[in-house]
């Protein structure tokens, strides 16, 4: 796949579109070392005065010598969302154009399709919860842009066949968003080492999860250099805050303590799905290769009520397409997962 064929997937209107450009487009220096007379600040020094690096750049330096990949080969955005929402009004025409998700899946493409007037395509996952190809390949529409799916998925936890995966990208003209957001709990491979290879891979992680910082919203987007070319055309002009551009080089420095952190919750993981596993209320705990899992029990509604009633909020995803009775639960640090533990055991007797 060209750059051709790449910018003949996206919005003719947004290939067009001139995009608003600040003058610190303009120079790579140290903007601390130039006279800053351009964007309208206040020119007291506060820390937070000026605007930040409209690219990035620093940051997306660390991340590129982190992930491997080119510093073009990298967008960042305000959270995994908004980088969705991006894709999403590049690629897809209000109106015209389609999409393609795999309930149960995270409910957020969907909600972006339809901001957007996208049509969603839906092939649901077998009763495994794995991926239907076939079905996929003879539900695509001529018009049908992107295929986003969720590696491991949310909220049933497993991960996909990576073959499965090549296979869709491979038979597929359009967008396949591989979105990786837990990717640190993952034991597979990231699919962003194949960027170079597929032209219409996007990768898509998160600083959210298993790097803690879901306060501050940053996503990470891999990509082709011709995709994060259009994505760049429609960005806002300082899309990313200089609070979320320093925690983050930050949290780049402490990654023995992230991968401590990464391994205590999988511990925790398997202690606390060891310790339930004979809840009688429990008719079932879903594999999962995330930092939560899924369980089928009962009455969903009740027990959902019940850990409320008990101080513990988990979400119920009784309502998700062949999630019936279930609720995902994420592991927390172990005094917390003793209280599940405790609550499970009071409201077995109920």
């Amino acid at each position: 796949m060209t750059k051709k064929d790449i910018f003949s997937l996206a919005r003719k209107e947004i290939l067009k579109l001139i995009p608003y450009k600040s003058a610190r487009d303009d120079f790579s220096s140290d903007q601390k070392k130039m006279i800053m007379m351009d964007a309208n600040e206040n020119p007291f020094e506060n820390d937070l005065n000026r605007y930040p690096d409209p690219m990035q750049n620093k940051l997306k330096k660390r991340i590129a010598e982190s992930k491997k990949v080119n510093l073009d080969e990298i967008y960042l955005g305000n959270g995994s969302d908004d980088i969705i929402n991006q894709l999403i009004i590049a690629f897809c025409r209000p109106n015209i154009d389609s999409i393609l998700i795999c309930p149960p899946t995270f409910g957020m493409y969907e909600v972006h399709a339809n901001l957007n007037l996208i049509k969603s395509l839906k092939v649901p996952l077998s009763l495994q919860f794995n991926l239907e190809e076939e079905s996929i390949f003879s539900s695509i529409q001529k018009n049908t842009k992107i295929i986003f799916i969720p590696n491991p998925n949310n909220p049933t936890g497993n991960s996909f066949s990576d073959l499965k995966i090549q296979k869709i990208i491979d038979n597929f003209s359009g967008i396949v968003a591989i979105d990786e957001a837990y990717s640190e709990f993952y034991e597979g491979d990231s699919f962003v080492p194949l960027i170079s290879k597929y032209k219409n891979l996007v990768v898509i992680q998160t600083f959210s999860k298993g790097q803690g910082l879901a306060g501050a919203r940053l996503g990470m987007c891999f990509a082709n250099k011709y995709i994060i070319e259009i994505l760049n055309k429609i960005k806002a002009p300082y899309n990313i805050n200089s609070l979320t551009v320093d925690a983050a080089l930050k949290k780049l420095d402490k990654q023995d303590i992230v991968y401590q952190q990464v391994r205590e919750i999988i511990e925790e993981k398997n202690r606390l799905l060891n310790e339930i596993k004979n809840v009688k209320f429990i008719k079932k705990i879903y594999k999962s290769d995330a930092n939560f899992f899924m369980i089928k029990v009962d009455n969903g509604d009740k027990r959902y009520q019940q850990l409320l009633n008990l101080g513990i909020v988990v979400r119920n995803t009784s309502k998700y397409h062949n999630c019936k009775n279930t609720l995902r639960i994420t592991v927390g640090k172990k005094d917390e997962n003793n209280a599940l533990i405790s609550a499970f055991s009071k409201m077995d007797l109920k």
